[in-house]
């Protein structure tokens, strides 16, 4: 309904029809055709576009805008006289579907604020109209650019094809001008000649056809006769006039057609045409003419290469832009055959590289390592370090009890049989002037070598603790060789002077033995007379080192990444891998990443040797690193290093390194003749199969040492598994399958490889002193060599006769010339001072009575067991055989 406003405030609401947008679509059914007979009927759809504004043919008309009511034209005004106003017939013209009413005000707001929105969605529409027309304007243009510059590419295309084709022919014309004129010559006299052999034609005989019947003529066409091209058309203009039709231009190349269509066995059979040449076969034809006509040097490239230990062919080639064929060559040249695949050394790769004019660049595996340790600091950000003393000296002359007197605690009691067997660091503060020390505790026991060498190297100054009533011993002699190759100074501690039995003066005339002179005796080594059970000038001692320090200079840079040395390792079952660790540079900090062998990690706490939690360790402080991915090897050089990744690949080239050398001693390679000897004398040899298990690396490095030092040509300890912490259940299965032992050094195994073994029958043993375990060792591995056999001489007899009983067998009369004859025993039958037969006596009787033995002077009966060949003469020799047993 549309309402319509009329004189008089009334309105009109005339029915209108709904107005609906229909879809611009035409729609159709097409057939497909395909190869082999296929078909496909498809519905094609046809969408008008929807174009605004524009009279053009494809502007599309408006929607048709609503029909409004006009309003009746008043009517006339009534005669005076009349009252005003249309009549009831006039009110109720219209018929149906007309009503007059009177709208009220919020009806008027309501009209008039939805005829402002419809104007204003009109202004909006018609904006959005004009924009998207823009839009459309602005990409036709750019396609019909883009289409007209491919239009003109292609027209290009076909011009130079043409000119390409135009000059191709000229080239044949005037080649066939050229060597066709000798023929041409005598076909031309002969022409005139054959011509009045052609008979005349006569009236009836029909004129030749043309060569071509003339097109179909469109209308208005008429044929025009030419008197070079023939016939013409020409078309007829409005007025009547004649005008020439140029002819359709020929696209096709003289000759004969490529045949279309599908190829088939019948159509192949049936082509008797000459196919053509392709385009691909023209383009390479081109290309070799462009090849033969520029045959100028490309210019060599020059490239650095990098060449490491090992490389492929194909790399190798790759890197230089060579071509693998020409390496491959080079060494066939040089009396190598290879693959592309092979791996040549760095030396072979370095002379192909040079000999085709490239540089060389000789990398390793090793360069990871580059800048790990060793940096050189700026001498202007160096600052004074503590020192670090290193206490050595043979077993039982007080190292631990000096210490334990020193930092006022008592290690002795924590450590079995009264003896250190585990390398310790301890920071002490001198009493006098504040200055901390840093002290290293090393074993005395022989097989502590190497403790005591980690001990030396990092160690600035080396106190020689020797016991007063002692004197020097041979560990003592090894502490002064590992001071001296590690060139410190050494401070002589002569302990237990207390003792009634003490005489320094020995001590200090016995060091002289090994080119130690002390202080007292003219030289330049200081000694101190102590005694730690009494603490007698322990002070004295402290006072000497501090003083030793200040002539060393002790400094470094604090600031720098931390680097240090693991002076043992552990597994602790409840805190992991655990490295002591003494800082020789930089300062450690938690959180920092770390590099030590083969193991890396992250620092996930640092615990000083009195048990507190420091956030960093400074130069010359020994703590306790938690956070390593595994127990590191004692020893080994810790570093930190910037990211994980350089981490990952510093210890993934330590573990392949460490790897190789153990596959290395492994499979015994072929070495030098002496080698090669060895080997075959330890072929045969017996092995005692152990798996060890210690509670830190170095008391599992002197234990190692210890069962290899056991071993002989004929027995040795094999070592099937060695590692630091408990006994675990695979422990106890490797120990299984090679019927092992297992040794337990101040470790435990748990409940679950307990009740393995137990039920195996794997055989378990503790130690917590390692002279019960090599001495234990030691017995197990004698039981494993061959005993000694002794011949001991019973006594000799001479056959007096030789006496044949049927059911026994030949019986020999003898006389016991010197000591006794046994049953059973060992005899020798000689004949002429020839040993003829060696066996054991069956039979010792005197007169008809069985007897053990026969002493010299008497007279028995004797038989051998399966032997009868004896002679009046003979003499029997009796012997025993004793097997001793041996030990290591």
């Amino acid at each position: 309904m549309v309402d319509t406003k009329t004189p008089g405030d009334k309105t009109l609401s005339v029915p209108t029809k709904t107005l609906t947008l229909k879809p611009r679509v035409e729609t159709g059914t097409v057939r497909q055709s395909f190869s082999h007979g296929r078909s496909k009927q498809v519905v094609v759809e046809k969408r008008g576009k929807r174009r605004v504004g524009g009279d053009g043919p494809g502007t599309e008309a408006h929607a048709p805008e609503p029909v409004v009511a006009k309003p009746a034209p008043a009517p006339a005004r009534p005669p005076l006289g009349r009252p005003g106003g249309p009549s009831s017939s006039q009110r109720n013209a219209g018929g149906s579907g007309v009503v007059l009413r009177t709208l009220t005000e919020d009806e008027r707001s309501a009209r008039a604020s939805a005829l402002a929105d419809a104007r204003q969605r009109e202004i909006e529409e018609r904006r959005q109209a004009e924009e998207e027309a823009k839009r459309r304007a602005s990409r036709e243009s750019i396609e019909r650019a883009e289409r007209e510059a491919a239009e003109a590419r292609r027209q290009a295309e076909e011009e130079r094809h043409r000119q390409e084709e135009e000059a191709k022919r000229k080239a044949e014309i005037e080649a066939k001008r050229r060597f066709g004129e000798a023929e041409a010559k005598p076909a031309a006299a002969a022409a005139p000649a054959a011509a009045p052999a052609a008979p005349a034609r006569t009236p009836t005989t029909p004129a030749r056809a043309p060569a071509a019947a003339p097109a179909a003529k469109a209308p208005g066409v008429a044929a025009e006769p030419d008197e070079d091209e023939g016939p013409r058309q020409v078309r007829r203009g409005p007025g009547g006039a004649m005008r020439p039709v140029a002819a359709p231009k020929t696209t096709h190349k003289p000759g004969p057609q490529k045949q279309r269509g599908r190829l088939t066995v019948v159509t192949a059979l049936d082509a008797d045409d000459v196919r053509e040449r392709s385009i691909a076969s023209f383009r390479r034809r081109t290309q070799r003419l462009k090849g033969h006509a520029s045959n100028e040097p490309k210019e060599k490239l020059i490239r650095e290469v990098t060449i490491p230990e090992a490389i492929t062919i194909q790399e190798l080639a790759n890197r230089m832009s060579e071509r693998a064929v020409d390496v491959i060559r080079m060494l066939m040249k040089q009396g190598a055959m290879h693959k592309i695949t092979d791996v040549i050394d760095a030396d072979t790769a370095q002379l192909i590289a040079e000999e085709l004019g490239h540089t060389v660049k000789r990398v390793a595996a090793s360069d990871v390592e580059e800048g790990l340790f060793d940096v050189v600091d700026d001498s202007t950000d160096t600052e004074p370090r503590s020192p670090v003393v290193t206490v050595m000296g043979h077993v039982d002359h007080g190292k631990t009890s000096l210490l334990d007197a020193l930092r006022h605690a008592n290690v002795v009691e924590g450590e079995a049989g009264g003896i250190t067997q585990h390398i310790g660091a301890y920071q002490v503060s001198s009493p006098e002037s504040g200055t901390k020390i840093t002290f290293i505790d090393t074993p005395g026991h022989a097989a502590f070598t190497a403790m005591r060498a980690r001990g030396a190297k990092v160690t600035d100054i080396v106190v020689l603790v020797v016991a007063a009533d002692d004197g020097v011993m041979p560990q003592t002699v090894e502490a002064i060789n590992h001071a001296k190759a590690a060139r410190v100074p050494i401070i002589v501690a002569i302990n237990k002077i207390d003792k009634p039995d003490a005489r320094p003066e020995r001590v200090r005339t016995e060091l002289l033995q090994h080119e130690v002179q002390v202080e007292s005796l003219g030289g330049e080594v200081v000694d101190v007379e102590v005694s730690a059970k009494n603490k007698t000038n322990l002070d004295r001692l402290l006072e000497m080192i501090a003083l030793q320090a200040e002539l060393l200079d002790l400094k470094t840079n604090s600031q720098r990444p931390a680097e240090g040395t693991v002076i043992e390792a552990k597994l602790d079952r409840g805190r992991g891998p655990v490295a002591t660790v003494l800082v020789q540079r930089g300062t450690l900090r938690v959180g920092d990443i770390i590099v030590a062998g083969a193991e890396m990690g992250r620092v996930r706490a640092l615990i000083s040797d009195q048990g507190e939690n420091l956030d960093e360790a400074g130069p010359s402080v020994p703590v306790e690193v938690l956070g390593f991915n595994g127990p590191p090897e004692a020893g080994d050089r810790l570093a930190v290093v910037e990211n994980e990744a350089r981490a990952r690949q510093v210890t993934s080239y330590r573990a392949h390194q460490k790897r190789e050398n153990a596959a290395a001693s492994i499979s015994g390679m072929r070495g030098s003749l002496e080698q090669m000897m060895s080997q075959l004398k330890t072929a045969g040899r017996k092995e005692f199969p152990l798996i060890v298990k210690a509670d830190v690396q170095g008391s599992l490095e002197a234990i190692l040492g210890s069962l290899e030092k056991l071993g002989t040509e004929e027995v040795a300890a094999r070592i099937l598994h060695a590692g630091v912490g408990g006994i675990s259940e695979s422990d106890v299965t490797l120990a299984e399958g090679f019927n092992a032992a297992i040794i337990g050094f101040s470790v435990r195994a748990n409940k679950e490889a307990a009740a393995a073994a137990k039920r195996n029958g794997i055989e378990i043993r503790y130690y917590n002193i390692i002279y019960d375990l090599v001495d234990d060792i030691k017995k197990a591995m004698s039981g494993l060599l061959a005993p000694t056999l002794r011949e001991t001489m019973l006594g000799n007899a001479q056959i007096l006769e030789v006496f044949n009983i049927s059911k026994v067998g030949k019986v020999a009369g003898c006389r016991v010339t010197d000591g006794t004859v046994e049953r059973g025993a060992n005899v020798r039958l000689i004949r002429d001072n020839v040993v003829v037969h060696e066996g054991k006596l069956s039979t010792l009787k005197r007169f008809k009575d069985e007897v053990k033995e026969v002493v010299a002077g008497q007279e028995c009966g004797m038989a051998f067991e399966n032997y009868g060949d004896m002679r009046v003469g003979d003499v029997i020799e009796c012997y025993r055989i004793e097997t001793i047993q041996r030990s290591l």
